[in-house]
Formats: structure tokens, C-alpha cells, sequence
């Protein structure tokens, strides 16, 4: 395996991308989410490049326009796709080996490779996808859903140190019983970004996989806005956003790795 750092081109502008080569006829596309460079957070999407690559398939990351190494302006997940298309491009001409080329995104890389009916690629991996509205000021809502505040309710109620905190007074009664609330309410208003969504992803031909970390508020927001019997759908029990854990790293490149394999 080897890894090259370049640059390709996305109309007249230049963006930077990473390949980690290997021998395989599939490939692995990684979409970066939010504002995140291409290495991920604590390198951890150069890391799940390398791991990926050792099994002998390509990977290809890169930087959307206006963030970390690539020229242009940002202007979000919703206008990326032309970005995606280009490091398609860029990816099946550095690796001219390959029949199919699966594409991964977390949060609202997930929530793009949906809404264009997966942007050209052969199949999508899909983690976290993000359907959290924003307000007319750009500002999205920070209140959990319900599913969220009954999962923290409950890991506290496990807790013994919390149980005695409790039993000592030491719990502000007016801000529990609004928790409490919020939690045995309705779920939220319907997400009309998840509907595009739900569109997009109904106009795609190949497979799709959507991977949920139990304890990621980006991940109880989306299956607030989604039939949760839907059988794409894989959890990983315990995980945050990232898969940080090793065991959930173990988790997220089985999964990866079932998806190039099928």
C-alpha cells in the first residue's frame, strides 16, 4: 500500500485530495462531513484509509472546495456535489483497475451522497446522517430529541453515583422534570431535509448501508425522522459520532469491508 498526496481539478478551481493504493477492483471513496479536512478527526479518516487500503482496496480522500488544502469557497454540504463528482473522477483515473467505487460519508456527507441519489457512485455507506433542520438565521436547534434525553435519562439511572446523588437532594427538581418532559414527549417536528433525503436515496439503484452509533445525538435525530425497522439500517451499540473506541472502530471496518465485498 501506498499513499499519495495531490491535487485535482473541480472546474477551474484545485482540490486536494489523498490516495491510498492498493492492488482491489473496488474502491473506497471517503466524503468528508461538516467542515472536516480529509484526514478526519485525530487523523482518524487517514487512519480508516490505511486499514482499509491493507485489505487490498483503494481509498480515496480529498477536501471539499474552501476547506483544509482545496482553493474556492465553502459553501457547504448542500453545494458539494460537484466537489464529490470531481474526486470520483480523479479517483477512477488514478486507479483504473476499478469496476465499482463505494462511497462512505458520516454525518452530512451521508446526508449529500442521499439527497443526489448517490452522486454517481456504485454503492453508499452511510453513518450518522445528519436531518437536523436549520433555522431561518442558519442556526441549527440544539434540544435533543426525545429518543436522545430517555437514553441519557436512562444510563443515569444505572449509575450508582447518580442514584445516590439523587437520594441526597443534590438534583435540580424543576430542570428534571422538564428533562422528563422533553423525553416522554412528542418526536420532533418532521424533518423536510429528511424527506429530501428519503427521496434522494429512493431514486439510487445500488446498495445502501446506514450505520447508527447508539449514543450519537447526530444518529437519535436521524431515526427520529426515519422508520427505524428500515433493514439498511446497522447500529453499533454504545458508539459516539467518530467510532472512536477500538471496539467500534473494529465495528465500522467490518461493515465497510462486508459493503466492498458484496
Amino acid at each position: 500500500m501506498t499513499r499519495l498526496h495531490l491535487e485535482f481539478g473541480c472546474g477551474s478551481l484545485k482540490l486536494a485530495g489523498t490516495l491510498d493504493n492498493a492492488p482491489g477492483l473496488t474502491g473506497l471513496l471517503i466524503v468528508s462531513g461538516g467542515n472536516e479536512i480529509r484526514s478526519g478527526a485525530f487523523s482518524g479518516q487517514a487512519k480508516l484509509a490505511a486499514r482499509i487500503a491493507a485489505k487490498g482496496f483503494p481509498v480515496f480522500r480529498f477536501d471539499r472546495r474552501g476547506i483544509g488544502g482545496s482553493q474556492g469557497e465553502n459553501r457547504g454540504f448542500r453545494k458539494s456535489k460537484r466537489d464529490i463528482e470531481s474526486a470520483l473522477e480523479a479517483f477512477k483515473a488514478l486507479a483504473p483497475q476499478l469496476e465499482r467505487v463505494v462511497a462512505f460519508g458520516n454525518c452530512d456527507a451521508a446526508s449529500i451522497l442521499m439527497l443526489t441519489g448517490g452522486a454517481g457512485f456504485d454503492g453508499l455507506i452511510l453513518s450518522n446522517p445528519w436531518t437536523i433542520e436549520d433555522d431561518e438565521n442558519g442556526v441549527s436547534d440544539a434540544t435533543p430529541p426525545p429518543a436522545a434525553i430517555r437514553a441519557r435519562y436512562a444510563e443515569k439511572l444505572k449509575n450508582p453515583g447518580e442514584l445516590a446523588r439523587l437520594a441526597r437532594g443534590g438534583v435540580d427538581f424543576r430542570k428534571l422534570a422538564r428533562g422528563l418532559f422533553k423525553a416522554f414527549g412528542s418526536s420532533n417536528e418532521p424533518s423536510s431535509l429528511a424527506d429530501e433525503m428519503r427521496a434522494g436515496l429512493a431514486t439510487f439503484g445500488g446498495p445502501a448501508t446506514i450505520l447508527l452509533a447508539t449514543a450519537d445525538r447526530t444518529a437519535q435525530a436521524f431515526e427520529s425522522h426515519w422508520d427505524t425497522a428500515d433493514p439498511r439500517i446497522s447500529r453499533c451499540e454504545g458508539a459516539g459520532h467518530a467510532y472512536v473506541e477500538p471496539e467500534h472502530q473494529q465495528w465500522l471496518d467490518r461493515q465497510i469491508l462486508a459493503a466492498l465485498r458484496a
